[in-house]
């Protein structure tokens, strides 16, 4: 757990899931879906939505770590099979402060600490890659498109 001005970030709980993805969701609907088609923003809510990926998390195969300031989360970032970034959101009110880098950080020692990881994927959204590259992340493909849903993928060594 790391904590910051008030800030705490820390695995989320299973009771903070439903309030989680609805902060996910409002972030995408105000940020991300000018980059989206009608099929990839369905998509996109049925990922966030989906009832195999709640149980995942349950059993601590999907891992989510939030940021919270007392108990009201103001980011998130998750990871999946292992090194790959899911999702990573920052409520609008929180946005430019700080929260994602830090999250991004607090991920990043955990996968080489705790997972022993090596290097973490994203397929960044066209509205996070100048952040991700701001971070580090190299572009390891040309922008693609799946599902309706534009992406970038990249890569960032540990």
């Amino acid at each position: 757990m790391r904590e910051r001005d008030g800030l705490v970030i820390r695995p989320i709980q299973d009771e903070e899931w439903s309030d989680t993805m609805a902060m996910v969701w409002r972030v995408f609907l105000r940020f991300e879906t000018e980059f989206y088609s009608p099929e990839g923003i369905r998509n996109f809510q049925d990922f966030i939505t989906d009832d195999t990926l709640y149980m995942m998390f349950r059993q601590g195969v999907y891992r989510v770590f939030g940021c919270f300031e007392g108990r009201k989360i103001v980011g998130m970032i998750s990871v999946r099979s292992g090194n790959h970034i899911s999702l990573l959101f920052v409520d609008e009110a929180w946005q430019h402060k700080g929260i994602a880098s830090g999250l991004m950080r607090y991920l990043c020692d955990y996968l080489l600490e705790k997972e022993g990881q090596t290097h973490v994927t994203v397929n960044s959204s066209p509205y996070a890659i100048e952040f991700y590259h701001r971070m580090g992340f190299t572009d390891t493909d040309g922008v693609q498109e799946s599902q309706g849903i534009t992406f970038t993928p990249m890569k960032f060594i540990l």
